[in-house]
């Protein structure tokens, strides 16, 4: 199923992301699957590919300095029960984030389960560009959720599971 996933920048320190999920909370907004990361490695990502394909629109010490900086936030992706009403929270709270469309698949809790639907993206010839995901109990499904390099080919493909 295609879902909306929120990217966002926050500061990379004690405390800040219990602010963010207490907001959420107290807007009765429940996050369903989450991950953080450094965001340093994926503003380098971002200037390694920009490098091979797009001009540089600033002066290389801008760029060391921007990879610098971004050592001080994490890059979060999240999704939520309710989208618009996430976006709107985190309008009002001068958030930077994005939204963009992923592949959200409940997969059954067992052994190749993940290798099934990596392998289907693979045999179609698409690209993972990122995954992350959740396991509950032994007997639950588990959700996952995939950005593939071409949203619309991915959808004919994945249907809830």
């Amino acid at each position: 199923m295609i879902r909306t996933e929120i990217s966002l920048f926050m500061k990379n320190i004690p405390g800040e992301f219990g602010r963010l999920t207490k907001m959420f909370a107290d807007s009765q907004i429940n996050i369903d699957a989450v991950t953080i990361q450094d965001a340093s490695g994926y503003v380098q990502e971002l200037f390694r590919a920009r490098g091979k394909s797009l001009k540089r629109i600033a002066s290389p010490a801008s760029y060391n300095s921007m990879r610098k900086d971004s050592a001080q936030f994490a890059l979060v992706r999240l999704l939520c029960d309710h989208t618009e009403k996430a976006v709107d929270l985190l309008t009002e709270n001068d958030y930077v984030f994005d939204t963009i469309p992923v592949i959200a698949i409940k997969l059954e809790n067992k052994p190749g389960a993940i290798a099934e639907v990596s392998n289907k993206f693979g045999e179609e010839g698409l690209n993972i560009n990122y995954v992350y995901g959740s396991v509950s109990a032994p007997d639950e499904k588990c959700l996952f959720v995939f950005s593939p390099g071409d949203i619309e080919s991915a959808a004919k493909i994945f249907c809830e599971k």
